[in-house]
């Protein structure tokens, strides 16, 4: 028996508790993790707390992340006493994710956790700053370069703009921090932003082209704050977008990739493939200055972290929050 989150749907009622489970329940999987740390995203807020459309078979361990070691295995790649961490493949959705003491996976879906990285700053990055990293590298491969100019970090207090700005940063980048929550100004700009926004001046409707700003975006909200994005983007600029947090929307033109040649560069962070993962891994851990982490990571434990997850989707706790398992 093990200890995790487990939700369930009866007679069309979503329930989510912390309880004991029987090892035997754990779906098939050539490797079998001990779990030390998982986090709590929003996809897992909406998991816990609604079911549907996130969760795609009942009963359910949510997590999409997890960092642990393996305690039995039939892969070469891992053999026991490895230690792992998981981002992502529909692991909380379709298939029992990280919020649970052990966790049977796949092999193909682990990443070796890097020498300089411990299991909790690895959750304390988690899939959102994974999630960035893949940003920063889509712009580096665009060509954009700290001396192109500003470059617009959406979703500031979030996760990944969390991060994203912490790597910016240490990069060379001059960062500005789009929020909606102004009292976290401080937070931002310790993290290495420039200047903040509020998030009230691009998610209205705009203009299809705007005054030339950005060399570069990092977005995870959709919508017009997108579409405002991509409207005051420099000439030849990127937009890197990862989120819909505002909306799956997209109310723009074709104008700012027509008439300035900028690029819309999407990112996926579910199901990237491993070399890609591998790569941004070892980038975290050679870009980013883990001592931010503190900063931009809360640990909370098992026990908490169903009412923590209805506090992120109330909007109510900024940056990484990493739930302790072991």
């Amino acid at each position: 028996m093990f200890k995790g989150i487990l939700i369930d749907k009866v007679d069309g009622k979503i329930s989510a508790q912390v309880t004991q489970i029987d090892e035997a329940s754990l779906p098939e999987g050539d490797v079998t993790v001990a779990v030390e740390y998982s986090t709590l995203n929003y996809k897992d807020a909406l998991a816990i707390n609604h079911g549907a459309p996130v969760v795609r078979s009942f009963p359910m361990v949510p997590g999409i992340d997890l960092v642990g070691q393996v305690t039995e295995s039939s892969s070469t790649d891992f053999p026991v006493g490895s230690r792992v961490l998981l981002n992502g493949w529909g692991v909380g959705e379709g298939r029992w994710g990280g919020l649970a003491q052990t966790a049977r996976v796949k092999s193909e879906w682990l990443v070796p956790l890097p020498d300089s990285i411990d299991a909790r700053n690895a959750m304390a990055i988690g899939t959102a700053g994974y999630t960035a990293m893949l940003c920063v590298m889509g712009l580096e491969r665009q060509g954009v370069k700290p001396e192109d100019g500003e470059i617009l970090v959406t979703g500031a207090a979030g996760g990944v703009g969390s991060v994203a700005i912490a790597l910016l940063a240490k990069l060379g980048y001059t960062v500005v921090a789009l929020t909606g929550r102004p009292e976290e100004r401080d937070y931002l700009i310790g993290l290495g932003a420039t200047d903040i926004l509020d998030r009230k001046e691009m998610s209205e409707p705009g203009r299809p082209l705007a005054r030339e700003r950005w060399a570069g975006v990092i977005d995870v909200v959709g919508s017009h704050v997108l579409a405002n994005a991509c409207a005051s983007t420099q000439y030849g600029g990127t937009v890197t977008a990862c989120g819909l947090a505002g909306g799956m929307d997209f109310p723009s033109s074709v104008a700012p990739f027509i008439l300035r040649g900028v690029k819309l560069i999407g990112i996926d962070s579910v199901m990237a493939p491993r070399a890609l993962r591998i790569e941004a891994w070892q980038r975290l851990a050679d870009d980013l200055d883990l001592t931010k982490l503190g900063d931009i990571s809360k640990e909370i434990s098992l026990d908490d972290a169903i009412a923590a997850s209805a506090q992120i989707l109330a909007g109510k706790l900024r940056g990484r929050v990493l739930v302790k398992l072991s």
